[in-house]
């Protein structure tokens, strides 16, 4: 992957992280009070799962189409490094939570899918560039 897909992938992170965080004020300010816990938490992680699924296929061409499948996967898999990096150092840092606390959304406890949220992300540009017929 050269410098040029690199750069462009960081920036498409950051778009998701603003969604992820919309999506999150939104979890917590509608689906749970409406909902219980576990269905908000399921129906936000899938809401998230959708949108960054949205924003690789929109993003796809900007990458370019001969980047090909190992530059794919390797967008993906940066863009599952820079969400744990960031989970973590949000978490410990701005919110000062355990680090039990943080790993209990990798539990799947109350409804919680954070780990597939994870699998989408790394898989969001293999599986973009195969719905585009790439």
């Amino acid at each position: 992957m050269n410098l040029n897909i690199a750069i462009k992938a960081l920036t498409v992170w950051l778009g998701i992280v603003v969604l992820a965080i919309a999506n999150g004020l939104f979890r917590e300010a509608v689906l749970i009070p409406a909902m219980s816990k576990p269905a908000g938490l399921v129906l936000s992680g899938l809401l998230l799962s959708g949108l960054i699924l949205a924003v690789a296929y929109l993003a796809l061409p900007w990458f370019g189409r001969r980047a090909g499948a190992a530059a794919y996967a390797a967008v993906g898999v940066g863009w599952l490094c820079l969400t744990l990096l960031f989970e973590f150092t949000f978490g410990r840092i701005v919110q000062d939570k355990p680090w039990p606390e943080l790993f209990e959304a990798y539990t799947f406890k109350d409804g919680n899918i954070w780990p597939v949220v994870l699998l989408v992300t790394s898989l969001a540009p293999n599986i973009a560039a195969k719905i585009r017929g790439w």
